[in-house]
């Protein structure tokens, strides 16, 4: 049996997505709702460099020389009976995948519930597919690629009134 010191593994429904609101007034985090999977790629868009030289002896050699990572969502299209969209997918469908050039940048952060971090990016984002069949929930995904090098911040205890 486990001690409560023993390593344990962790839910995958504890990890949290955000995507910062650039069109609110003062700063706003709005949660991506009703996940139903993600995909964590730490090594997308990397690029190495052989060096590889006659000294190896015939044995490869690389230095890697661009470090990328991306986050695939995956969730169900959400909106209430008056069709409220779920805010964290709205902002992303309509907010953020319509911006091109610089534009297209965005802050993301992310954590386990467990974790007193949020890991954040500036990032940009490529919508996935939708549909559904006569007897499923319609689809919702989404691809969130890292640009420059990852930051962290504090989990702070959210603000009177909610928000996180």
């Amino acid at each position: 049996m486990a001690t409560t010191g023993s390593p344990r593994p962790i839910d995958a429904r504890g990890w949290i997505f955000e995507v910062q609101d650039l069109t609110a007034s003062t700063e706003t985090w709005l949660r991506v709702g009703l996940l139903t999977s993600f995909s964590h790629s730490p090594g997308e868009n990397e690029e190495v460099e052989d060096i590889t030289s006659f000294d190896d002896d015939g044995h490869y050699s690389q230095d890697i020389m661009q470090r990328g990572a991306s986050i695939s969502l995956e969730s169900k299209y959400a909106a209430d009976k008056t069709g409220a969209r779920d805010p964290g997918q709205a902002y992303v469908d309509e907010k953020w995948t319509p911006r091109l050039g610089a534009e297209s940048h965005n802050p993301v952060r992310w954590r386990h519930r467990t974790q007193t971090a949020w890991v954040v990016w500036d990032a940009t984002v490529s919508p996935g597919e939708q549909g559904g069949g006569t007897t499923e929930k319609t689809s919702w995904s989404a691809t969130i690629t890292r640009c420059g090098k990852p930051s962290s911040t504090a989990v702070t205890p959210p603000p009177a009134g909610g928000g996180s």
